[in-house]
């Protein structure tokens, strides 16, 4: 019988993860925030009242077994001057589920079996009104997630401007899992909407499974300025339960000169560099490897590498 892993994020960073670690023997729940306000996901959520679909959409189609040119197609972007402009084409089809079914989790399995899916994925609510907020440390309240990202204020806290309901399997999955994980990502957008849920900090509470986090390669400006690693692990103990982060995998490659200038004049961001002395006081197990791969100029988690280091610390 094989372990189970739930893994908590959206976006780029958990479906990297999860291309590398669909193919051990592993059982994946992957939860998804739903919050994200921006491009095709925002578009569709105000024309249709929808939870945001496009995490989703990339995760579907990252744990898809089907042939890369039929994955393509959840990916593909129109570019027209029409209304369709910019729309992923999965965006549409799992909009079009969820108006049919009326139910995103329906609409997620349909297309999950459509495009060969082994794993479970799950929207982390149904609510179509979800709202992220932040509060800038200048007190400034910032209102959805494109907001908070687009902001250069600083982020001091995140909160939902109502409580969220949360979909009952993901308060199961937890309870029956062998390993949590944070994925990388976004910290206030992607990984800690999942941590405001009073339900979701219970039910980790009741797990017996350690929680393991994959630590961002570059820090992310407005929210993790000069961020080592150990400061993203207090963060998110922060805002967890009583049970806290007991290992977190991270890269010691150092990043090139040329590139690492390039992201901090281009985007600000820095290397996250890890900060031995701090986690070893904070009793947080270090897994460290070269982790960085460059694809077109942008930096990478090797998502072989990082299925790889997880599922050797699961079966420990």
């Amino acid at each position: 019988m094989y372990k189970k892993v739930v893994v908590f994020g959206g976006g780029t960073g958990i479906s990297s993860l999860l291309k590398g670690l669909k193919d051990f023997p592993v059982e994946i729940t992957a939860v998804i925030s739903v919050s994200d306000s921006g491009r095709s996901t925002g578009k569709l959520r105000r024309e249709f009242n929808t939870p945001a679909v496009g995490d989703l959409r990339k995760v579907i189609s990252h744990l898809s077994t089907k042939d890369s040119n039929i994955q393509g197609l959840l990916e593909y972007r129109f570019h027209t001057t029409s209304d369709l402009d910019g729309h992923a084409l999965g965006n549409l089809i799992l909009t079009a589920l969820f108006e049919m079914t009326g139910s995103l989790k329906d609409s997620i399995y349909y297309l999950s079996e459509l495009f060969g899916v082994k794993h479970k994925v799950l929207p982390l609510s149904e609510d179509a009104d979800i709202t992220l907020m932040a509060e800038a440390i200048d007190g400034t309240i910032l209102e959805e997630e494109e907001a908070i990202t687009k902001s250069p204020l600083k982020v001091k806290r995140v909160f939902y401007k109502e409580e969220p309901s949360i979909v009952e399997e993901v308060l199961e999955a937890i309870l029956e899992a062998d390993l949590i994980v944070l994925s990388m990502g976004s910290l206030y957008t992607s990984i800690l909407p999942h941590l405001l849920s009073k339900k979701v900090k219970e039910a980790i509470d009741k797990s017996s499974a350690p929680i393991l986090y994959l630590c961002n390669i570059v820090t992310q400006p407005g929210e993790t300025d000069k961020f080592q690693v150990g400061d993203h692990v207090d963060l998110l103990n922060a805002y967890l339960g009583n049970h806290k982060i007991q290992a977190v995998i991270a890269n010691h490659k150092e990043i090139s000169k040329k590139l690492a200038l390039k992201y901090a004049t281009e985007e600000q961001k820095d290397p996250v560099k890890i900060d031995y002395n701090h986690l070893e006081s904070m009793g947080v197990e270090l897994i460290e490897d070269d982790l960085v791969t460059v694809e077109d100029g942008v930096l990478r988690h090797d998502s072989m590498k990082l299925g790889t280091l997880l599922f050797t610390y699961l079966m420990r």
